[in-house]
This record gives C-alpha cells, sequence and structure tokens, in this order.
C-alpha cells in the first residue's frame, strides 16, 4: 500500500492566525502570540502518518517463525483526529493475527496502529487500514482489528453525550470465515 506524501503548507501558521482573527482574537496578544505556530506543529505531528504505510511501519522486524497459533496485542492506546470536525478522539486498540510462517516484531503493531491513527480519520476506516495494513505486509491467515474509542465531537458539541464509546471491528481471513477463531480473539480482548 502506497500513501501519498504531503507536502505541508510554509503558510499553515498564518492561516492558524486568520482562523483566531475569525473567532474574535488577537493572535499577537500574550496568551496567543504562539499560538499558531504551536497549532502547526501540533496539527503536523497528529497528522504525520500520511507520510507512511504500514510496510514503512514494520520496516525489516519480519521473522520466518513456524508458529501457526494467534498473536494478540491488545489495549494499544489510539488517538486520531475526526476528520469531520477536527476534534480528537481516543480510546484503545486490540489487533490480532495468525501467522503464515512469519511473525512481526510486537512493538511494530502499535506502530501500525499509529501511522492510520496519525491522520484524519473516520474509526470505521481506521478500524479497516489497520487490518488490511497488516494483512498487505504479513500476509497472514487472517487479521482482526477492534478499535473502541470515545469522540469528542459527541461529547462536548452535536448530541452531548459524554462517555458513550464507539466499537467498530474489521475480521480477516480466518477470523472471518471460522467462528471458532473468531470467538477466542473476541474473549482474549474481554479479560
Amino acid at each position: 500500500m502506497s500513501v501519498p506524501k504531503p507536502r505541508f503548507a510554509d503558510s499553515l501558521p498564518e492561516l492558524v492566525a486568520r482562523m483566531l482573527e475569525s473567532l474574535g482574537e488577537d493572535p499577537e496578544r500574550e496568551g496567543l502570540s504562539g499560538t499558531p505556530e504551536r497549532v502547526a506543529s501540533s496539527l503536523r505531528d497528529l497528522t504525520e502518518g500520511y507520510a507512511m504505510d504500514a510496510a514503512d511501519a514494520v520496516g525489516d522486524a519480519l521473522f520466518e517463525q513456524a508458529y501457526d497459533e494467534m498473536v494478540l496485542v491488545k489495549d494499544i492506546p489510539l488517538y486520531s483526529l475526526c476528520e469531520h470536525h477536527l476534534l480528537p478522539f481516543f480510546g484503545t486498540c486490540h489487533v490480532a493475527y495468525m501467522p503464515n510462517g512469519k511473525v512481526v516484531g510486537l512493538s511494530k503493531i502499535p506502530r501500525v496502529v499509529d501511522v492510520y491513527a496519525h491522520r484524519l480519520q473516520l474509526q470505521e476506516r481506521l478500524t479497516r487500514e489497520i487490518a488490511e495494513g497488516f494483512e498487505d505486509v504479513l500476509q497472514p491467515h487472517g487479521t482482526a482489528v477492534v478499535v473502541e474509542a470515545r469522540h469528542l465531537c459527541m461529547e462536548m458539541r452535536g448530541v452531548e453525550k459524554p462517555g458513550s464509546q464507539t466499537v467498530t471491528s474489521c475480521m480477516l481471513g480466518v477470523f472471518r470465515d471460522d467462528p471458532r477463531t473468531r470467538s477466542e480473539f473476541l474473549e482474549l480482548i474481554r479479560r
């Protein structure tokens, strides 16, 4: 999977300053004088995933291994920005795969999650992109991803329902085709 490399405009701090002015603020006042640059830097950090894909995150951390049972990393902290309001959503991600002759360095699993979370996102698309990223790189017998997240666009504005959680899943390969494998995964993430 190839992801286009973004080019950030040098004008981003100026755009933030204009936004502050549009909100009725003075971007030059003491508390805001460095805010346009900080916001631009923050947005670049929060969207750095556009410059990478799963293969970049995994690198050379694929290892030949005759292991044929589930590998699961659960409770991976996740932070992203909703593409509709540019407000954060956050929670946990659970990723499992069934190796097909190769295993990945465990620290690379959260890195792949971050690649896709560090983009403007919908939770549904994020869940699928993580699963498909692992499928592309590992070519396992199957991949399962569950994301549980709270969306500030639902908690701070709109319906204003603090604490509500959205759960999405993507099951590929044996996790989709074999009910026993899917059940084992779901049971393990509940523990």
